[in-house]
């Protein structure tokens, strides 16, 4: 497993570099194999990268883009993130966009359809860390931490919302991680991922290849 940082001055620094990064492999991975699978969480700093590829060359008619996590919230709810998503995309609705399914009344049933829609593995994954040290959904003492069984599980409440998200399978196949990390709250738990630390969410991620774009202030 290579964990490679990128230590950036900014946020808008990281945004941009996130950007960069995510056309040049979704570039590479349509140029091998024809599509590219995405997988997207939420937060403040993925929307600002997107807002970067609206201007760059990105191959959008080729890519699938898949939720990472969700909140249980209403359609258009601002709790929701993909009300963000949606609205930061490129207009024209070239990207194929699989949302997650948390407005059914039976969310673990809804959970197993999505996992039925994803990729046999995803090219390129989006991830958060949040200063709990939590990613995608994935969050300090939630018995979804332990499911190796199911691709899509939904968390107790975190933050006032149940969620749906990804489990450490699903990631831990993908070809390529994108880790972007901002802010001097994230300090202690980039420091903790850096050094593979299991006792927080994110240090439990194995995918091969991880690439953390992070500003100096989340360096420490």
């Amino acid at each position: 497993m290579t964990l490679n940082v990128e230590i950036l001055p900014d946020p808008d620094a990281v945004a941009a570099r996130g950007a960069d990064l995510v056309a040049s492999l979704t570039h590479q991975v349509v140029a091998s194999s024809g599509r590219c699978s995405f997988a997207v969480s939420g937060g403040h700093t993925p929307w600002a990268m997107f807002e970067r590829l609206r201007s760059i060359d990105v191959p959008w008619e080729h890519v699938a883009v898949y939720q990472v996590d969700e909140r249980v919230a209403p359609e258009g709810d601002p709790d929701r993130n993909l009300t963000h998503l949606m609205a930061s995309l490129p207009a024209g609705g070239d990207a194929e966009v699989h949302p997650m399914p948390v407005n059914d009344e039976d969310l673990e049933r809804a959970a197993a359809g999505y996992a039925t829609s994803l990729p046999e593995r995803f090219d390129l994954v989006h991830l958060g860390l949040g200063p709990d040290g939590h990613t995608a959904s994935l969050v300090p003492g939630d018995p979804v931490l332990e499911v190796r069984d199911r691709a899509v599980a939904v968390t107790q409440p975190y933050q006032g919302h149940r969620r749906m998200t990804l489990t450490y399978p699903v990631l831990d196949r993908a070809g390529v991680v994108v880790w972007l990390v901002t802010g001097a709250d994230k300090a202690d738990a980039l420091r903790r991922l850096r050094a593979r630390d299991p006792a927080i969410p994110a240090g439990r991620v194995h995918t091969g290849d991880q690439r953390v774009v992070c500003d100096a202030a989340a360096a420490g």
